[in-house]
């Protein structure tokens, strides 16, 4: 007999967050931090360095994108003390993991050779099925999916021991501890699949950014520049990780996709594309809660109407692309899954995705699939009670806006 599924939750701290006791010395210690770091190019990129221990960041393109990125947290953005430490931190990573990737470049020129084929590529919103979706893909061996101790640090120091997991897990710990709802809307682990947004945060070019803190200063630079060279950027990223850990046939996941049709058939134009699909306002209650409860991270205060108006906006505009956008897709390498008939029977619709995609769907592959679901039950930390009032969204007005989302695929409403 399954196990019951904890009862679903209401966040009642959105506005003033509250954290466990054993947080207080993590959070201390990141305020100790930031104190000393400053969210400047400069100071970001000598930083990196140093980690890395070398300095050819490539293509210095990305310079000019890392300015306006570091303006947009100083003017958009009220940072807490420990916020700003982990801002720099995320942000050095990505830094020194550009130079890592670009050193083993120039020590293997021969990875440009590689060819990226055909992938697989599942774009959506969160909260539309995107990660069972890509989870149960990669469950297939005969398909290559990043795991998220990859896209954390893609590349090890020659010579160093492989602590990776370890680091990766402890990190999530910290998380986990700090936000125990978290896992009831976005369970992580450091093994399981991740998306490539972290590689494509590397060309600081992406709207990973935003995920960080509102900004719209970045989101309205970001949304204005041609992300083709991005995209190039990240197939390039892939043949590196193809060169060092092997694999053929890659399965890609991002929501940020849903707005970038064109840059990313024009740099894979042999993929097969999954476009998710749900109730536009079930995703707007769900994605608005989960990024005001990880605001806390970063900003302080945390202001429920500012975050949730926000990610309410710029949902309907990654939905508004869509649909202007969904016919650059080739008709017969893409597929619309729509929420409930992928819920109603997720293999047969993995099913229809392998035969558009011209992969093996055999006994082998149905049965790593099953064993996958065996040990992750979907819901199995429970749920959370979603509200949009909380956020000062009325439902009624969200429902009218995103009708012509509803309307041009056909939705079932929930």
């Amino acid at each position: 007999m399954a196990a019951a599924r904890p009862t679903p939750v209401s966040i009642d701290d959105l506005a003033a967050p509250l954290y466990p006791d054993e947080v207080a010395p993590i959070r201390e210690a990141m305020a100790e931090m930031g104190a000393a770091v400053s969210i400047e190019p400069d100071f970001l990129m000598a930083a990196a360095v140093e980690q890395a221990g070398f300095d050819d960041f490539g293509d210095m393109g990305f310079r000019e994108r890392l300015d306006v990125l570091c303006e947009a947290f100083a003017k958009d953005v009220t940072l807490s003390a420990s916020g700003r430490a982990a801002v720099f931190v995320q942000l050095t990573e990505l830094l020194r993991n550009r130079l890592m990737i670009n050193d083993v470049l120039r020590r293997h020129p021969e990875i440009d050779d590689l060819e990226v084929k055909a992938p697989i590529i599942i774009c959506g919103l969160p909260r539309t099925g995107t990660t069972h979706l890509h989870n149960l893909l990669s469950a297939d061996p005969s398909l290559r999916s990043l795991p998220y101790w990859e896209s954390v640090q893609p590349v090890l120091p020659e010579g160093a021991p492989d602590e990776r997991v370890a680091a990766t897990q402890a990190a999530l710990d910290v998380v986990n501890t700090a936000l125990p709802y978290f896992k009831r809307m976005h369970e992580m682990s450091p093994d399981e699949v991740h998306e490539e947004i972290n590689l494509l945060a590397m060309e600081v070019s992406s709207m990973f950014f935003e995920t960080m803190a509102p900004m719209p200063t970045w989101r309205d630079y970001y949304r204005s520049t041609d992300q083709t060279p991005a995209y190039e950027y990240l197939k390039r990223v892939l043949k590196v990780l193809q060169f060092l850990r092997g694999g053929d046939r890659w399965v890609l996941k991002s929501p940020q996709h849903l707005e970038q049709f064109g840059p990313l058939s024009t740099v894979f134009p042999d993929a097969t594309f999954v476009v998710t699909h749900r109730d536009p306002v079930s995703v707007t209650k769900s994605l608005t809660t989960m990024m005001t409860y990880l605001a806390r991270l970063n900003l302080e205060p945390v202001e429920p109407e500012i975050v949730g108006r926000y990610w309410a906006d710029r949902l309907e505009t990654m939905l508004r692309a869509c649909v202007r956008d969904r016919d650059l897709l080739p008709a017969d390498r893409s597929i619309d899954v729509r929420f409930d008939e992928f819920m109603a029977d997720d293999v047969a619709m993995v099913e229809r995705i392998y035969a558009i995609a011209g992969q093996p769907f055999t006994p082998d592959v149905n049965e790593a699939m099953d064993a996958f679901m065996a040990t992750h039950p979907r819901g199995r930390h429970g749920g959370v009670v979603y509200n949009l009032s909380e956020f000062g969204l009325d439902e009624a007005e969200r429902r009218q806006a995103l009708q012509f989302y509803v309307d041009r695929f056909n939705l079932e409403l929930e």
